[in-house]
């Protein structure tokens, strides 16, 4: 499935890829690593270019600055950054299964392959092709792309109203706009104030959102360039070991 951004030229600045695990708070362990995701012995999936680093530093300092009434002063929780494309691969097919076992398909069934395209649709929303062609890398094998969301002062997640990876309307960033509006002090207006809350600090040091997942972002690959109306992306597919 081709995405919109799938034909911006890339120009690859050349910046490397630095590690997360210093200046922030990882997920550990890796879920993707745990499932048994092929990044190789030195695959480290918390990395990014640099410049992104940089702009992720200046995102984690507005928010320290950012008191929530009732648990003070929050933070960035990474989930996920660099994924080489045989990650990719191993967690379309993952996700397929796990979608499938979710809705109680099997391949016995009538209307299997019918029901199968579904799922795969579905999951195309979510997850990128594992793309072996430099000119459309999934974002994150360019180490331009960063699935994170927000923690506590004691570097507990926040309730955000869905899952990361969920595959389903509720991962949809604005998904609870209209109850939030409806009713600002119920759960769903908490969960659209905090998605708006890491949107808002993404946003301004330059990064830009997927429109289907509320803790996707993205600077300097295609998605970015695309979004921003920039000529070329300035990330392309790098190799991380």
């Amino acid at each position: 499935m081709r995405r919109p951004w799938s034909d911006v030229a890339i120009k690859d600045c050349g910046e490397p890829l630095e590690s997360l695990r210093r200046a922030f708070l990882c997920l550990e362990p890796h879920p993707y690593a745990e499932l048994g995701a092929p990044y190789g012995p030195l695959g480290d999936p918390f990395r990014v270019r640099s410049g992104v680093l940089t702009r992720l530093v200046q995102v984690q300092n507005h928010l320290t600055q950012h008191q929530d009434p009732e648990l003070g002063p929050i933070q960035l929780l990474v989930f996920d950054a660099w994924r080489p494309v045989s990650v990719q691969a191993f967690m379309v097919e993952h996700a397929v299964k796990e979608e499938c076992e979710r809705r109680g398909l099997e391949p016995t069934m009538p209307h299997w392959a019918l029901a199968l395209e579904d799922v795969q649709r579905d999951v195309g929303r979510f997850w990128a092709p594992p793309s072996d062609d430099p000119s459309m890398p999934p974002p994150h094998s360019t180490g331009g792309a960063i699935d994170l969301t927000l923690a506590d002062p004691h570097g507990t997640s926040l309730m955000m109203g869905g899952e990361i990876d969920a595959i389903g309307p509720q991962s949809l960033p604005d998904h609870y706009a209209s109850a939030a509006s409806a009713n600002p002090s119920s759960p769903e207006a908490l969960w659209h104030q905090r998605r708006s809350t890491l949107h808002a600090a993404m946003a301004e040091a330059g990064f830009v959102r997927h429109p289907n997942e509320w803790w996707h972002f993205s600077y300097g690959d295609q998605l970015w360039a695309w979004t921003i109306k920039a000529s070329m992306a300035r990330y392309g597919r790098v190799d991380g070991n």
